[in-house]
């Protein structure tokens, strides 16, 4: 597993601030904790890790402050990875569907309901009149604009992760998606990370098609 093993105490403690604000039953945080703990920490796993989780938070916690339910987007980010199979079609699914049987212990079916649409959302990253999910789309997507050293780190995490497929189908398929990321005008929909990170995303992706 690559540039995984030093996020575990960030991961927990973004995960205990979390909990302040989640009405999370005393007796099922440890149970939840060790699900989502153990996810992020799956074998075939080099960039769904912890480190991306921990990555979204850091942006979300930047944000948080004008989100309409920032609590919403905070469990979905939680959970949007929490099934990933690379072989798989139905990730989303899957984590949407597990999401919504660990957490309707502790949340309406209104905000389930949200949720689930969400974690199904980042899927296709299509742009959305929710202002909440067009956040939750963009911090998933910050990746794209992070700096060059980090960009190539990430390159090498989602290649290993298709180490399955055969060398020369990987590159094609990976500039086939790599190429549908720099033609979305604009990549990010909020103004905030558009100022931050479109320039460098396009730059990024222009280097690696």
């Amino acid at each position: 597993m690559l540039a995984n093993q030093n996020y575990t105490k960030d991961f927990r403690q973004h995960w205990e601030h979390c909990l302040l604000k989640a009405n999370l039953p005393i007796t099922h945080r440890k149970n939840v904790y060790g699900l989502l703990s153990q996810a992020y920490s799956e074998p075939q796993r080099y960039y769904h890790t912890q480190q991306h989780i921990v990555e979204c938070l850091a942006h979300f916690h930047q944000v948080q402050h004008v989100l309409h339910d920032p609590l919403a987007v905070e469990i979905a980010i939680w959970f949007h990875d929490l099934v990933y199979d690379p072989k798989a079609l139905d990730n989303e699914l899957q984590s949407a569907e597990l999401m919504k049987k660990v957490c309707q212990n502790f949340l309406s079916t209104v905000k389930l309901e949200k949720i689930y649409a969400w974690i199904l959302a980042t899927q296709k990253h299509q742009a959305s009149k929710d202002a909440d999910l067009n956040y939750l789309l963009d911090i998933d997507l910050a990746i794209l604009g992070s700096d060059p050293q980090r960009f190539a780190e990430y390159e090498r995490q989602i290649q290993h992760e298709y180490a399955w497929v055969e060398p020369a189908i990987y590159q094609l398929k990976r500039k086939q998606v790599l190429k549908q990321f720099d033609q979305m005008s604009p990549i990010f929909q909020t103004s905030y990370f558009y100022q931050r990170f479109e320039k460098q995303a396009k730059i990024n992706l222009k280097n690696h098609v």
